[in-house]
């Protein structure tokens, strides 16, 4: 017997196939390109993780939204927060040069080379930049327990996830 599938319904498939991917993401493994750390998220049991995507090449709105997270961070101790860029090392070390030296001890710049980890949780690309096509800015939430609880992806360089949105979110979820 011969199964005919519609376009959409293998879309579906497909969707639904990357969401559990992303959902249970506890390999995760990320290499700081600002230093010698390296970020695993099963390491990070008990804690809530926020992964933030930050824009290939020069983005004034990752410099403030780095800015912005960094300087409030502490207010929010039970969350890891993790900024990761696609650029070679080389560009992230020179962009990174826009932040303070003491920010960049705390919050290194983790490195996603080919945005294969944005790819692999399902970060849509196709956002025209800079004369490139890149990957959405987003954020990604982990639980305690290491699963995808929340994500929130931008529509435009400057559409991106507050700290103060991004505390409502986690107190929101801390109460289930």
């Amino acid at each position: 017997m011969k199964i005919k599938y519609s376009v959409l319904t293998i879309l579906c498939l497909l969707f639904l196939n990357s969401s559990v991917k992303a959902q249970s993401s506890a390999n995760i493994s990320l290499q700081s390109a600002t230093d010698d750390r390296q970020f695993l998220l099963s390491k990070e049991k008990g804690k809530f993780v926020a992964l933030h995507f930050l824009l290939k090449t020069e983005c004034p709105y990752c410099i403030r939204h780095t800015q912005e997270y960094f300087s409030k961070a502490k207010t929010l101790k039970n969350v890891v927060q993790i900024f990761i860029k696609p650029d070679t090392e080389l560009e992230i070390r020179s962009w990174s040069g826009k932040l303070a030296a003491e920010d960049l001890k705390n919050f290194p710049i983790y490195r996603d080379p080919d945005a294969k980890l944005a790819k692999q949780l399902g970060i849509p690309d196709g956002y025209k930049f800079h004369n490139q096509i890149v990957h959405y800015p987003a954020t990604v939430l982990f639980g305690p327990d290491g699963k995808e609880l929340y994500r929130y992806v931008g529509k435009n360089n400057s559409d991106r996830l507050s700290f103060d949105q991004l505390v409502l979110k986690v107190n929101e979820l801390s109460k289930k």
